[in-house]
């Protein structure tokens, strides 16, 4: 019986403890919310936002960057370089090819987009 007496205390200082976690949690939660009623977040200043002729040459380059890298790699293979497997070229290749054609699909969407902004009457 002894040991089902400490098994009993045991039991109840973890009640305890989970009591007064989930009252500090609460206390926290409350805190939390009054601080961003009271104290609303200021406005943040604008941040620099890049040109779109930079995203776009920042597209191609990466773009560029990936076909080279691939270029290079299968040169390697047929070259017959130990270091460099099939899987490696395959995956850079394919990698190269799918950039090569969302930047084909932006560029189509770009111009369509100016196309029809040129054709709205004035």
């Amino acid at each position: 019986m002894v040991q089902r007496a400490d098994i009993n205390n045991v039991l109840s200082e973890m009640r305890n403890l989970r009591s007064q976690m989930m009252q500090n949690q609460r206390v926290e939660q409350d805190n939390a919310i009054r601080g961003r009623v009271d104290n609303p977040a200021r406005v943040s200043e604008p941040r620099d936002v890049p040109a779109f002729s930079d995203m776009l040459s920042q597209a191609v380059g990466g773009v560029n960057e990936l076909q080279q890298n691939a270029n290079q790699l299968r040169t390697a293979y047929d070259m017959g370089d130990p270091n460099v497997d099939i899987t490696r070229v395959m995956i850079a290749s394919q990698k190269a090819s799918v950039s090569f054609e969302a930047l084909t699909q932006v560029r189509n969407r770009v111009v369509k987009a100016y196309e029809d902004i040129m054709n709205m009457p004035v």
